[in-house]
């Protein structure tokens, strides 16, 4: 079960302006659904509406308000609304800083709300059913809620397709790290550190036997060129010096591609 916060009084006022408390969770929202589907009519616009008290047409704006400050939405020629408040730019900038801390408190936020609304508790991945210590396993559903907004922020950002492959069927999808999760804490829920993999590019990107150019074209290691697998070659060679889908939203950060290329090199010395 999730850490209950307390919650100042006011913090979902249905009006005047917008709140710190409701402008993070249509901040998360907004980082886990595609950007076509940000409109009023949407069931998950219309659900967050419900529980922090804003009309969906609001949630909506300002989901798209906040889109305005997405670097990947505004170089497609997409602009949101372009009317994002101190405020929205103000939380964008603390996720950017520390994603797991700014997730972190959304889900107590979400946790009060499901707690005074009495709704089912959010759905996370789950956690293998084990005689864990309290401790333990409070902090296995930290890790658990983490892994899920990553998990549905890579997925929505990449249209739920493997950016090499295609393959759509999300039992084969995987939210790759880019930077491993274990590296560094305040990127591992960074939607710029994910890609959305099939299971086998997953297992094959994670061990870097391949990773990406800066302009996002497919580069092996030496171990999958020399590769007398006829499968991996299949797989593997089709896709050497193509360029990946590119997400609609969070484009993979140069900076984490590089680190990532740049251990493939090392290993391969």
């Amino acid at each position: 079960m999730i850490e209950i916060t307390r919650v100042r009084e006011g913090a979902f006022n249905p009006k005047g302006n917008w709140t710190r408390e409701q402008t993070m969770l249509a901040f998360k929202l907004y980082c886990e659904m595609p950007f076509g589907q940000l409109d009023s009519r949407n069931k998950e616009i219309i659900a967050l509406s419900k529980m922090i008290g804003r009309t969906p047409g609001a949630v909506a704006m300002k989901c798209l308000n906040i889109a305005s400050l997405d670097p990947k939405i505004t170089e497609s020629g997409r602009v949101g609304l372009g009317n994002a408040s101190s405020l929205d730019k103000k939380i964008w900038g603390e996720a950017h800083a520390d994603w797991e801390a700014v997730i972190a408190e959304c889900e107590k936020l979400l946790a009060y709300i499901h707690k005074e609304k009495k709704l089912p508790e959010p759905e996370i991945l789950p956690i293998e059913e084990r005689d864990f210590t309290g401790d333990v396993r409070a902090a296995l559903v930290k890790q658990r809620v983490g892994q899920t907004f990553f998990r549905r922020a890579v997925l929505s950002s990449y249209g739920e397709r493997c950016c090499i492959s295609s393959v759509s069927d999300r039992l084969f999808l995987v939210a790759s790290h880019i930077v491993p999760w274990n590296e560094d804490a305040t990127i591992r829920l960074h939607p710029g550190n994910g890609l959305c993999l099939s299971a086998i590019h997953d297992k094959a990107f994670d061990k870097h036997l391949f990773s990406l150019t800066d302009d996002h074209r497919v580069i092996l290691s030496e171990h999958l060129k020399n590769s007398k697998d006829d499968f991996l070659r299949q797989i593997f060679w089709a896709a050497e010096g193509k360029k990946i889908s590119l997400p609609d939203k969070f484009a993979p950060e140069p900076s984490f591609i590089a680190r990532h290329r740049e251990k493939m090199i090392r290993d391969a010395i």
